[in-house]
């Protein structure tokens, strides 16, 4: 736990050496927070994605898990654009006894997705995602390097952002045995603006583990969850809190999921 909250620290202070080198002016906020939508848009974010998972096989217990998920977008010719993703997850699962977790880094993942610069009606991005075994903690390791395709598309209309996300992650090299990495990872995402930053969301992550026993591969969130695009001092800023239930979900899986984001934006 002392080693995720150091790297938390770190990360955090970061982030606030970045929102006070930069002094925007005061945005649009209910035009960021459809961009803050779009998984392949022209916006840097530091997103701090905190989830508490409890119920089903870990009954009273919780398994926590913060993601931190920097964007950078970057200008690859005239008419398009690479937006850079990063997820960097901290673990801390129940241990033997109630006074015992065991915490960790899991497996870091990067996706490239190639984008108009100027799309049409159609928003879409497609690239290379990548995963690596820098886990430290026992219960998420796998030792695999994995790759596989990523691909994005959506659409607003109105106060609408609807799409989705999908990636397949193949093992290409292992060397901590099983479990490998055969991932499939699903995010629809609807989205209505009731203006002022204030948006109502759907957005739960599908995910098929396919060297899972039969029965045992898919876990099924369904929930919903409000979020607000606002200014603090002079840092735009996306505060997100989202409940999802696993409908469908394999052996020694918890049943519930409340998730928390913050996410420190950087309009140009």
């Amino acid at each position: 736990m002392k080693t995720l909250s150091l790297l938390t620290a770190i990360a955090l202070a970061i982030a606030v050496r970045g929102a006070f080198a930069q002094e925007p002016t005061a945005p649009d906020v209910t035009a960021l927070a459809k961009k803050t939508q779009n998984p392949v848009g022209d916006l840097v974010t530091l997103p701090f994605q905190f989830n508490f998972n409890n119920g089903g096989d870990y009954g009273d217990e919780t398994m926590f898990n913060l993601n931190v998920q920097p964007v950078m977008p970057f200008r690859l010719a005239e008419n398009w654009n690479v937006i850079a993703r990063a997820i960097i997850p901290f673990y801390s699962f129940p241990g033997g006894s109630p006074a015992e977790r065991v915490t960790g880094v899991g497996d870091f993942q990067a996706q490239l997705y190639v984008t108009p610069s100027n799309p049409g009606r159609l928003i879409w991005g497609l690239g290379p995602v990548l995963s690596f075994p820098t886990a430290t903690n026992a219960f998420v390791e796998t030792g695999s390097w994995a790759a596989g395709p990523g691909a994005v598309a959506l659409t607003m209309a109105g106060p609408w952002v609807i799409g989705g996300l999908v990636n397949q992650y193949w093992s290409y090299s292992d060397h901590g045995g099983d479990p490998e990495t055969n991932l499939f990872v699903f995010q629809p995402f609807i989205n209505y603006n009731f203006g002022k930053g204030w948006a109502v969301s759907f957005a739960p992550l599908m995910t098929a583990n396919w060297d899972a026993p039969d029965g045992e591969e898919w876990t099924v969130p369904l929930g919903v969850g409000i979020t607000r695009t606002t200014v603090f001092g002079k840092r735009p800023i996306n505060i997100a809190a989202q409940y999802y239930a696993n409908v469908e979900r394999p052996a020694g899986s918890p049943a519930n999921q409340l998730r928390i984001v913050l996410a420190l934006l950087y309009p140009k």
